[in-house]
Order: C-alpha cells, then sequence, then structure tokens
C-alpha cells in the first residue's frame, strides 16, 4: 500500500529515537487519572484539531463535511510554517512525568513525541522537492480522490465541489516544489520522470463524460431530486473544465519542456545534492530503526540466501529436475500460470480474496466490521502501475475498502504469485490492520489515522506468511510463488540501499530480482522505478515483517501452552501501528500480563 505524498504532512515516517515506557503490566494500572494524564489529554486534543486542520484529506474520511471542502496545503511556505507549532507540541509533551502516566498514555505520549521529532527533522530536508513518482503526481492522487469518495446529502456535494475547485492549487504548488528540485539538483531519474510523463498524457486525454472526478456525484442517494443531482453534476464538469484541465495540461508541459531535459539518467538518492543524507533519514523513518543502509543491505543479501534454499525445497516438490534458472524460464513463461482474459483475473482473486476470509476466524478474535471488494486497478494508471494495491474505505462515509488488481499484460501476471498478493493486500493484510485500525474508537485520532511503513507493510509480508498456516498454498507452485514474493521483499533491501546508498546502476539492482525471484520481466521494471522514484520506502516491508515474526516467537517461547494465536493477533492489531522500538516495549507488556493470567 502507499500513502501519497499528500498524506506526509498527517503521517510523518518516524525515525526519531522511542522513550521507554515504564514496564508496568497494563492491567496493573487501573487508577484514576493522574494530572499528567489530563495534561495529556489536552495536549492531544489540541494536537488533532492541529491535525485535522492541516490534513482534510483524512479528515473528511472520518465524516467531517467541512474538510471536505478543502485540500492540503502542499506548499514549501505551509510546510515551514508547521516548525512553531510542532516545537510547542514537543516543549508541553516533554514538561510532563512519563512515569506519571498510564500505561496507555505512556504510548500515546512517546508516540507523539515521536511523530513530531520525526516531522521536524524532516523539515531541513525539503522532501517535498521530490514531488512526483514513477506511479504520478497529483494526477493519480485526482483519481484516488474521485474513487474513495462517497457523497451522501447535498451539503457534502457541494463540498466536495469546491475541492474540486481547490485541487488545481495541488497541481500548482507540486510544479513549484519540482522546479525548486531543478533548482537544487534535487532532481528525480529520466526513467522515473518518463514514467510520470505518460501518466500525465493520459491525465490530459480523459473525456469530458468520464472524468473520475465526477464519479462520487453519482453516489448520491436516491432521495436526492434527479433534477439536483443533474445541476450538481453540471457545476463538477464546469468546475473540471475550469480549474483542473488547464492545471493538467500545465503540469504535463513542465514535465516535458522544463524537467525531463534536466533530469538525469543516473538513478539514486546518493547521486544528488545531500543526497546521502537525506537517503539515511528516509530509511530510519520508513524502518522505524536506527540501522545503516550498509546494515540494511547485509541483512537482505542474508535472507536472499536463506530464501533461495526454501525455494529449491519448492521447486524440487513441483517435480522440476533442472536447474533454477530453468525454472524460472519455465515459470515465467508457460500459459498453464496465466489469465486469459482481464476478468478471469480478477475472478481468480475475488475467489482467493473469499477463500482468505474463511480463514480468518481460526486466526482473529476481532474482525472489522468495514467490508472490502476486488477492483481493478484504473485504466488510466495501469500501465506504470504495480501488480495490486489496498485503498482503505471510511465506515463514517459508506465507502468499502478496495482491493485493487492490475489485469493489464495478462503474461506478467502470475496465478501462482495471486495467493501471496491476495493475502498482503486483502485479507489478513493490510485490510484486517487498517480497518481495525480505524474502527478503534477508543484510540486517539492521531492514531487511527498514523501510518507507520515498517508495521504497516511488515504486517502485509507477515500475512502472506501467515497463509501457510492458514494452508492457502495448494500447490507447489503457489508455495514457491509465496517464497518469491518473499525474495521480492528481501531484494529491495538490497537493491534499494545499492541504488540510493551505494551507486548501484539500473543493471546491478535488477539483477537481483531476475536471478532470485519469478517475479515477471514487466513487473521487475515497474518496481524497479519505483524504488527509484521512492527512495527507502522499499525498506519498510523485510524490516517489519522480521520484526513482527521475532516478536512473536519470543511469545511462542514465553508464554509456551498459555501462547493463542488469536489473542496475539489481536494484541498487535487493535492499537494501532507503532514504531518498531514501541511496539517491542508493548508486546512484552503484553507477554507479562499473559504470564500472569
Amino acid at each position: 500500500m502507499k500513502v501519497s505524498h499528500l498524506a506526509v504532512a498527517a503521517v510523518l515516517a518516524m525515525a526519531a529515537p522511542v522513550a521507554g515506557l515504564a514496564q508496568t503490566p497494563p492491567t496493573a494500572v487501573a487508577a484514576a487519572p493522574t494530572p499528567a494524564d489530563a495534561a495529556l489529554a489536552q495536549i492531544v486534543a489540541d494536537y488533532e484539531a492541529y491535525l485535522k486542520s492541516i490534513d482534510p484529506m483524512s479528515a473528511s474520511g472520518e465524516g467531517d463535511v467541512e474538510a471536505m471542502a478543502r485540500v492540503p496545503d502542499v506548499s514549501r511556505d505551509f510546510e515551514l510554517a508547521q516548525r512553531a507549532p510542532m516545537e510547542g507540541f514537543v516543549r508541553r509533551l516533554q514538561s510532563i512525568d512519563a512515569t506519571d502516566l498510564s500505561h496507555a498514555n505512556q504510548i500515546d505520549h512517546a508516540f507523539l513525541l515521536y511523530v513530531l521529532a520525526r516531522g521536524i527533522e524532516g523539515l531541513d530536508y525539503d522532501t517535498g522537492r521530490l514531488a512526483f513518482d514513477s506511479e504520478g503526481g497529483p494526477g493519480t492522487w485526482a483519481i484516488y480522490m474521485g474513487s474513495s469518495t462517497r457523497l451522501n446529502s447535498v451539503a457534502e456535494a457541494e463540498a466536495y465541489l469546491k475541492r474540486i475547485e481547490g485541487f488545481a492549487t495541488i497541481y500548482a504548488q507540486v510544479t513549484d516544489n519540482a522546479r525548486r528540485g531543478l533548482d537544487t539538483g534535487l532532481v528525480q531519474a529520466r526513467s522515473v520522470t518518463q514514467s510520470a510523463i505518460e501518466l500525465a498524457r493520459n491525465d490530459v486525454d480523459i473525456a469530458a463524460g468520464v472524468d473520475p472526478l465526477i464519479k462520487p456525484l453519482s453516489t448520491l442517494p436516491a432521495t436526492v431530486p434527479q433534477a439536483e443531482k443533474d445541476r450538481l453534476t453540471a457545476r463538477a464538469a464546469e468546475a473540471i473544465a475550469r480549474h483542473i484541465v488547464p492545471a493538467r495540461r500545465a503540469w504535463l508541459t513542465f514535465l516535458e519542456r522544463e524537467y525531463l531535459p534536466k533530469a538525469p539518467v543516473e538513478p539514486g538518492l546518493g547521486n544528488r545534492p545531500g543526497g546521502k543524507a537525506m537517503y539515511a533519514y528516509l530509511v530510519r523513518g520508513h524502518t522505524t530503526t536506527d540501522l545503516t543502509p550498509d546494515q540494511i543491505h547485509q541483512i537482505g543479501l542474508d535472507e536472499v540466501a536463506r530464501i533461495r534454499a526454501r525455494m529449491n525445497v519448492e521447486m524440487k516438490a513441483s517435480g522440476w529436475t533442472g536447474d533454477f534458472a530453468g525454472f524460472l524460464a519455465f515459470l515465467r513463461t508457460d500459459p498453464q500460470f496465466y489469465a486469459t482474459s482481464r476478468e478471469q483475473l480478477l475472478e481468480k482473486a475475488s475467489e482467493m480474496a473469499k477463500r482468505a476470509d474463511g480463514g480468518l476466524p481460526a486466526l482473529f478474535a476481532t474482525l472489522p466490521r468495514l467490508p472490502y471488494d476486488v477492483q481493478p486497478v484504473p485504466a488510466q494508471i495501469e500501465q506504470n502501475y504495480t501488480t495490486g494495491r489496498y485503498n482503505g474505505g471510511s465506515m463514517q462515509n459508506g465507502v468499502a475498502a478496495h482491493y485493487i488488481v492490475n489485469t493489464s499484460k495478462l503474461d506478467q501476471r502470475p496465478l501462482y504469485e495471486l495467493p501471496a498478493l491476495t493475502l498482503h493486500e486483502a485479507v489478513p493484510g493490510h485490510h484486517i490492520q487498517i480497518a481495525l485500525q480505524q474502527e478503534a474508537a477508543d484510540q486517539a485520532y492521531f492514531r487511527r489515522q498514523a501510518n507507520v511503513s515498517a508495521f504497516t507493510e511488515g504486517w502485509g509480508l507477515y500475512a502472506e506468511f501467515l497463509g501457510e498456516e492458514m494452508g492457502f498454498y495448494r500447490t507447489p507452485y503457489e508455495r514457491f510463488g509465496r517464497l518469491s514474493y518473499e525474495m521480492w521483499r528481501a531484494c529491495r533491501l538490497v537493491a534499494d540501499t545499492g541504488l540510493h546508498w551505494m551507486g548501484w546502476s539500473e543493471e546491478q539492482a535488477r539483477a537481483c530480482f531476475r536471478d532470485n525471484s519469478a517475479l515477471a520481466p514487466h513487473n521487475i521494471e515497474t518496481e524497479l522505478q519505483r524504488y527509484i522514484g521512492w527512495p527507502g520506502q522499499a525498506t519498510a516491508y523485510k524490516i517489519g515483517e522480521i520484526r513482527l515474526r521475532e516478536i512473536r516467537a519470543r511469545a511462542e517461547g514465553e508464554l509456551g501452552p498459555k501462547f493463542n494465536v488469536r489473542t496475539f493477533h489481536d494484541a498487535l492489531l487493535t492499537e494501532g501501528p507503532l514504531p518498531l522500538a514501541l511496539l517491542d516495549q508493548r508486546m512484552d507488556a503484553w507477554i507479562t500480563e499473559q504470564k500472569a493470567k
């Protein structure tokens, strides 16, 4: 799952040190709230009001109609203006003695300090200069906005019309950010720029009658008179024609005429001014650790070797008698492993998703209320888009979550990978984790909206591993596909650090995926451009998954017969994502609590 640059202000990736919690089991703290608890509650309330003011997208997802009329301010001036309020919150938090807080409030206190420290540190790096990536920029965000918005009243529709008009400002601000990158040498590689240009051309070619931004108007309830619906739809079409269409054209012109001629062929953030320091910052944030790029690279190499040994076992179990390279060639080319139509691929993904649903009660005591569906990746973005992704929904706004599957280039979408993809993006992966986080009514708003890449993506990869426990993989080919997906994430550690830290070429990075996984060539190329354009994010998956499996092993070892996988998963998920060090502390307290029962 990808978090757009638009959300950065609200979901600041984590990197600052985590303050230690008092090692008191949660059940031992049942006393009345202390003055420190009351002080923290006021700080959290003030911070959440601030967060909603700067992140209207998340606020509207929780039913805030006023927020639905606004778009985020992604300008550099606005970003810098956040330093003072963030530093103010830090001072207020530091005035509280954390040992005087309840256990739950100690977590909130440590987490909020962590988020704020990360945000303040990030101001100096000006990462907004990397204003787009291989999956596009404001055009892709607009498509997502159109597909994820449901309008339940005329008031919401009126607010949404204002958001459409305001979205043109985002195009202008993103262009300014990208120009600042050109001026300072922080420039996306030529290959990434070419991908963004292709998507921008698709946006310019969108026909007026099928514009994704109009789609939400069709969701108005039947109680709204048709004449009123027609009026609102006409206003939306006018707003798009007046504000968005010119913005799309200007963005394309900027990329083609100003940006592309200055975009270097060499990939890698380390090749840009200040790039190595920025990359180390990004890696710390995405992994929520103090691991260096060199350490992460070595972890990747070790994981590649370990997984490769498992793959050899499944290769032999399939009956293959040739070498590993020959087996990969067989998997990439034999027609038995590929759908023959878009509909067939979507139907197979839907069947797998429903089958995965049936395995959930054995693994989870608490499940979310929000349903999800299975949809194709929108045609406007499918060519350069990843193979699948999860888009969250909203119970408050009546929007289901979406497991989206790329149905283009069918000869590049092997069916032996589809089980692992489904478990990661749908259930028990992103949907279970994110929907439970959204539905945690007792949790602070900033916790419900938090994104911690190492936890979220680590959980998605852990969910692929859970498929073995579920008996989900039915053939050696599907088990090999699962291992190939795990190898994909191990190679990410190797390739991402190689590209951005060690100065590798695209071919050096490509080799790990090509020689060690069954990923199709198109997917390898798509993913490679994603890593070049989104430095550091690819390191979150394996680092997070390794830690989650370590925590489970620790719980199983210390609890013995008291270990219950359903309550363990609830303990991991129901309080939402945390930086890994803070997660360790919380789960250690949980293990202590379970021992005492």
